[in-house]
C-alpha cells in the first residue's frame, strides 16, 4: 500500500521531491504521479505523465502537439483519477496526497473525488482559502492552504509541506476508528432548519427501531454526500424527507445538488421513503443577489444571507412530476408521502409561504406518474404524526426487502 502523490512534476516537482522525503521518512511508502504536460519533469515519476495521458486515451505527444493547456489539465485529471481508482480497487492505495495552484488542485482533487469515504485526501493547494465547493465536492477531502505559492521549498513552504506530509503519514499509519458491535443498519435522512422538527422525530423513531440515522442538510453538498454514500453501498435504507434542492436546480437557486438527486437509491434497489420536504422554497443570498428576472416574486428574508423565493404553482407542478419520475423508476422498494397541510416551517396556515394552490398542484404532478400511488396524509409535514408515518413506512420496506426473493 502506498499513498499516491500527484503533481506536476515540470513545475512543482522540487517541491514533490520534498514531499516525497518527508513522507519516506515517516515510513510511509510513496507513488508519485506525474500529471504535467508542456515543461520537462524536474525530478523521475514512478507513474510517469505518458501512463497518466494513456489512461486518459491520449498520449503525452497529442497533448504537446495541441498546446493547450486546459485540455491537457482535463486529460491529465482524467489520466491520474483512473490510475489512482485502479489502484486502490487493487488494494495499493491507501491514500492520496496532492499539491497545486489551480490547475493541479483540479487534477489532485479528481483523484481524491474517485475514492470512497474514508481513504485519506490531503490537498495542499494555493485556493485553499477561498471557495473550494466545485475541488471537495461530497468527498471527505482536506484542504490545506500553501500561504505562499507553491514555488520552491522556503522558511515557508518547507513548514506547510511538511506538516502535509506528517498529516499524511498519520492519517495512513494511525489505526482507523472500527466497526463495532454496537454498529447498527445505516439510514440516511435528509433535513433543512424548516423540516428539522420532522427529521428530529423521524430519527428518534428509527434509532428506537434498531437503526443508525446519518442525517444530511439538503444545501446542495448534503444532497450530494447522501447520494453519494448511498452508491457506495453502506445504506440500508432512505428518508427522503426533505427535497428541496431540486427546487433550486428547476428554479436556479444556489443550493442545487445537482440533476442526479434523488437517484443513488432508485438505481441501487436500496428502500425509500419520499417526501416533499421544503419545496416550497428557492434559495438565494442576500436579497440583493437574487437576479432580476425574479422582481415580482413572494420572498422571505431567512436572515442576512438567507432570501427564499416561494415557488410557483406550475413550478410545484414540475417538481410533482420529477419527484414521482424518479421514485417510479427505482427499482426496489419505494414510496411517496405527502403532508396535506404544508411541506415546511414557513407553509402552513398563517405562515409567509402558505400556498394551497402550490400544494395541490405539487401533489398532482406526484399523482400524475403511471404506477405510483402517493400517500397523501391530512397532516403538516412537521406534524410529529407524519414523521412517524414517514418513518414506520420506511422501518415496514427495509424490514421485507427481499422477502419476495
Amino acid at each position: 500500500m502506498s499513498v499516491f502523490l500527484v503533481a506536476t512534476l515540470d513545475t512543482k516537482g522540487a517541491e514533490a521531491a520534498f514531499v516525497r522525503s518527508e513522507l519516506a521518512a515517516q515510513g510511509v511508502a510513496v507513488r508519485l504521479v506525474d500529471a504535467g504536460c508542456l515543461g520537462t519533469p524536474q525530478v523521475t515519476a514512478d507513474l510517469s505523465r505518458e501512463e497518466v495521458f494513456a489512461a486518459a486515451g491520449t498520449s503525452l505527444a497529442e497533448m504537446v502537439a495541441g498546446g493547450d493547456r486546459g485540455e491537457a489539465v482535463t486529460r491529465a485529471a482524467a489520466g491520474a483519477r483512473r490510475l489512482v481508482e485502479e489502484a486502490h480497487e487493487r488494494g495499493e492505495c491507501s491514500g492520496v496526497l496532492s499539491l497545486g495552484g489551480s490547475a493541479g488542485t483540479t487534477i489532485g482533487t479528481a483523484c481524491m473525488r474517485a475514492l470512497p469515504l474514508g481513504v485519506p485526501k490531503l490537498m495542499v493547494s494555493t485556493l485553499a482559502s477561498g471557495q473550494v465547493r466545485q475541488y471537495v465536492g461530497d468527498k471527505d477531502i482536506l484542504m490545506m492552504n500553501s500561504v505562499v505559492d507553491i514555488l520552491g521549498v522556503n522558511r515557508v513552504s518547507r513548514v506547510v509541506l511538511s506538516q502535509a506530509a506528517r498529516a499524511m503519514a498519520g492519517l495512513v499509519t494511525l489505526p482507523a476508528a472500527e466497526s463495532t458491535a454496537e454498529d447498527r443498519p445505516l439510514v440516511a435522512a435528509t433535513m433543512f432548519g424548516v423540516t428539522t422538527p420532522c427529521v428530529e422525530r423521524a430519527r428518534e423513531v428509527l434509532e428506537e427501531a434498531g437503526f443508525e440515522v446519518l442525517v444530511f442538510h439538503a444545501t446542495g453538498t448534503g444532497g450530494q454526500a447522501m447520494e453519494s454514500l448511498v452508491r457506495e453501498g453502506v445504506v440500508s435504507g432512505v428518508l427522503d424527507i426533505t427535497t428541496t434542492e431540486l427546487a433550486d436546480e428547476l428554479v436556479g437557486g444556489m443550493l442545487s445538488a445537482g440533476a442526479t438527486r434523488l437517484t443513488a437509491a432508485g438505481e441501487l434497489g436500496v428502500p425509500q421513503v419520499v417526501s416533499v420536504g421544503a419545496v416550497d422554497m428557492v434559495n438565494f443570498h442576500a436579497r440583493e443577489t437574487v437576479p432580476a428576472e425574479f422582481e415580482g416574486r413572494l420572498f422571505y428574508r431567512h436572515n442576512e444571507t438567507v432570501t427564499l423565493m416561494r415557488t410557483t404553482p406550475q413550478e410545484n407542478r414540475a417538481l410533482g412530476e420529477e419527484i414521482g419520475r424518479k421514485v417510479a423508476a427505482a427499482t426496489g422498494p419505494a414510496a411517496v408521502v405527502l403532508p396535506r397541510r404544508g411541506v415546511s416551517a414557513i407553509d402552513r396556515a398563517g405562515e409567509p409561504f402558505d400556498d394551497e394552490a402550490a400544494r395541490a398542484a405539487l401533489f398532482a404532478g406526484v399523482g400524475s406518474v403511471d404506477g405510483l400511488e402517493p400517500v397523501e396524509l391530512d397532516l403538516h409535514l412537521n406534524d410529529p404524526a407524519f414523521a412517524e408515518a414517514a418513518a414506520g413506512m420506511l422501518i415496514d420496506l427495509m424490514t421485507h426487502h427481499g422477502d419476495d426473493s
